[in-house]
């Protein structure tokens, strides 16, 4: 893979050139920077981009703080989604004097859909299931708050919206034991765009390293390649970043949150 190349394609498709993700989600661009406002509170609102300097970098800090003590941005929970290859290269200072707040970094990984693997290999008693409706949505949400010990109401508000708005641009799957939901993960395929997005693949404490999640991937990258998709993404943590090594994902960039809540 060059990665050079598909890191420039990521930043143009995915960043700069990155469609709404919802019915009244609106993508507005200027002062450098490439913003999403959700239609509701649940809705992700935040930067996607952002092309700055040293003098333009202070300016488009502050247009966001003006937005967010706005009517319509008041009250939202706001992320900065800063790149490590984002300029100026004290991006990341600034946000923190301004009163964003840094989350853990996160791996951004890209591999070719026709090169991972497609045929699920799942434990015994574990089987794959399909989320299309509000029950599926529910278990979904329930096993992500098992798995990463955070709250999933806001997640499932945006699940169910995606499914009732633009069903063929998510697939949404859970591996279940017995009656049980032991992992759940979604994709998000925007069209007309070279990459889906892989987001979850949380399993819950006791089935870790049982090959759930690796299941997963192989379930979304079979949807991929069906679609036509060239690439699939993923924002890796740490616990998951060797899993998706091994399987053939390349590091292009590390990217880190920096929420602000209004």
């Amino acid at each position: 893979m060059d990665r050079a190349y598909v890191l420039g394609l990521f930043d143009a498709q995915m960043r700069r050139d990155a469609p709404p993700e919802g019915a009244g989600t609106r993508v507005e661009r200027g002062g450098g920077v490439v913003r999403q406002a959700g239609a509701a509170v649940h809705d992700w609102s935040g930067v996607l981009w952002s092309e700055l300097d040293e003098d333009s970098a202070g300016p488009a800090v502050r247009a966001q703080l003006a937005w967010l003590k706005s009517p319509e941005g008041a009250g939202r929970e706001f992320e900065w989604k800063l790149y490590a290859h984002d300029r100026p290269a004290d991006l990341g200072e600034r946000l923190r004097a301004a009163g964003f707040v840094p989350q853990e970094p996160e791996t951004l990984m890209v591999a070719e859909v026709a090169a991972l693997p497609a045929e699920p290999v799942l434990p015994d008693g574990v089987r794959l299931v399909e989320v299309t409706d509000a029950a599926g949505v529910d278990l979904l949400a329930a096993v992500h708050e098992e798995a990463f010990g955070t709250g999933a109401e806001r997640l499932r508000g945006r699940l169910l919206d995606a499914l009732a708005q633009a069903p063929d641009e998510i697939a949404l799957v859970l591996a279940t034991a017995g009656d049980r939901p032991v992992c759940g993960a979604r994709m998000e395929m925007p069209p007309g765009k070279d990459f889906a997005s892989l987001w979850g693949g949380g399993t819950v404490a006791e089935w870790r390293g049982r090959g759930i999640y690796r299941a997963l991937i192989a379930h979304r990258a079979r949807i991929a390649a069906a679609r036509g998709y060239r690439y699939l993404q993923v924002d890796a943590m740490d616990a998951s970043r060797p899993i998706l090594q091994r399987l053939g994902f390349s590091a292009l960039s590390v990217t880190t949150p920096y929420l602000y809540q209004a």
